[in-house]
């Protein structure tokens, strides 16, 4: 199949969350499949700085949006993985600091940035189709991308579009008036298509107009369609179709789990590590957190469990819950804790607060750089995923590989990726708790580090390696939801 996959995000080049993950993996990984794969997304200066080759075509495209023409330049290359790349330049709108905006505000012009990205993509789709070479699907990227079924249709492309949720909350909300600017009518502001409380919303309108939507877990699928943690769109996804425990041929509203790229999170071959292990022989986990307990300032206490919290802190993901516990977890127990990531100032300072009267028990590590998340991944015990909701979440999956087992709250994809262990051990990948609450995290963590002590302990962490959480079997899911278009 011709695939055009149409992103705002590209690990190790853009990344902001874990959709720069997914858009390099899942690509990566339908090519392995035989399929051929176009990823297209902003040229980003961060492409130019990594020396990756491009050329630029002669023609460029002119998009006419609302009373304003847009001339675009895209730019031709190819990944080390041999999947095609197609770089979208607008002059004014990409060759910024910023993916999404810079000191924790959004760029005012999004709606503009994303809809001549999206148009431009749709105009791909569209000459293809003219020169007698369609793409078979076109698999578009939560809000940024969401305009382009909807341009497509427009442009009378019969391509079908695959339009994937990656967090529901985030949604691409403006102001009515900026509508002619996206090249919309007023006929368009509907109840129906992009008019959402009296604002336009482009992630609503994607909904309506892609073929199929896909969503990064089963559960996660169920649970939008609620209006508990439908973020308000749970109406318009319940009409898209009903959610099934995994892909159904057919089905509009799928669920399908990330995945793990093995050739870059991969504790037996990984180039960030002081030592390698793997699940057979594991003994050099042990040398990992004695560097990282060097790393970072730690007392070398070789017997002592390291507890790590990585990812973005915010609320969504139970952050402010982590600033609770870190001194509840110094008086309770001998563990050591580390916290990466940022976000919310206000949360942040919280945990630096924490972490400071723990007399060097934590460690805040703030925006940690991708070389120290691999090691804290393979020097800790125990990870912390306490989120209020998780769409799929690839944290749990990282640390099941790198022999730390997960304590998570049970929603979203969390549920899905992660079984509850028994009293004896016997059965289970890491530990579920169901309030969002410092109570049930604390007592989570505990039943964790009690297991730690025990002689299962090595076991457990054998089984949680051993996992196959690779993503030849979503890619599958993927193209068995393509195919189901054509």
């Amino acid at each position: 199949m011709e695939i055009l996959f149409v992103t705002t995000e590209l690990a190790p080049f853009v990344k902001v969350g874990g959709l720069a993950d997914v858009s390099a993996a899942l690509p990566k990984t339908l090519k392995s499949l035989g399929h051929r794969v176009t990823v297209v997304m902003p040229r980003y200066a961060a492409f130019e700085d990594s020396g990756l080759l491009m050329a630029r075509r002669l023609t460029p495209l002119k998009l006419t949006l609302g009373d304003q023409t847009h001339e675009v330049t895209v730019y031709d290359g190819r990944l080390s993985s041999q999947v095609e790349l197609a770089l979208v330049d607008a002059p004014g709108l990409f060759d910024r600091a910023g993916v999404y905006g810079e000191k924790g505000e959004d760029y005012r012009d999004n709606a503009l940035r994303f809809a001549v990205l999206s148009r431009a993509a749709a105009e791909l789709a569209r000459q293809r189709a003219g020169d007698g070479a369609p793409f078979d699907v076109v698999h578009a990227n939560d809000w940024p991308t969401a305009l382009v079924p909807k341009y497509m249709k427009d442009l009378g492309v019969k391509t079908p579009v695959v339009l994937t949720i990656h967090n529901v909350a985030h949604q691409g909300i403006f102001p009515k008036d900026a509508l002619p600017g996206l090249g919309l009518t007023w006929e368009d502001f509907t109840v129906g298509g992009i008019e959402f409380y009296g604002s336009v919303n482009l992630l609503k309108q994607g909904i309506v107009s892609a073929d199929t939507v896909t969503t990064v877990s089963p559960t996660y699928a169920r649970e939008i369609q609620t209006a508990e943690q439908g973020y308000r769109l749970d109406g318009v996804l319940r009409a898209k179709g009903a959610a099934g425990a995994g892909v159904k041929p057919g089905a509009r509203v799928v669920g399908i789990v990330n995945g793990v790229d093995y050739g870059v999170w991969n504790p037996a071959t990984d180039s960030h590590l002081a030592a390698r292990f793997d699940a057979e022989d594991a003994s050099n986990k042990a040398r990992c957190k004695g560097a990282l307990r060097k790393e970072l300032g730690f007392p070398m206490d070789p017997d002592v469990p390291i507890v790590a919290s990585v990812g973005r802190i915010v609320t969504q993901k139970g952050s402010d819950l982590v600033a609770e516990l870190v001194p509840r977890l110094a008086r309770g127990s001998d563990a050591q804790m580390v916290i990466a990531g940022a976000g919310d100032e206000a949360i942040m300072a919280k945990l630096r607060a924490a972490v400071e009267k723990t007399h060097g028990r934590a460690v805040y590590a703030g925006n940690a750089s991708e070389a120290l998340v691999h090691r804290i991944f393979a020097a800790a015990d125990v990870i912390l995923v306490p989120s209020r909701f998780e769409p799929c979440g690839l944290v749990q999956l990282y640390a099941q590989r790198y022999g730390a087992l997960p304590v998570a709250r049970a929603t979203g994809g969390l549920v899905d990726t992660i079984v509850d262990c028994d009293a004896k051990l016997e059965t289970g990948t890491g530990f579920l708790f169901d309030d969002a609450t410092a109570d049930a995290l604390y007592g989570a963590v505990q039943r964790a580090l009690a297991a730690y002590t025990t002689p299962r302990w090595g076991a457990l962490r054998r089984r949680v390696m051993r996992l196959d959480r690779g993503w030849e079997r979503a890619a599958r899911q993927y193209e068995q939801t393509y195919k189901a278009l054509k």
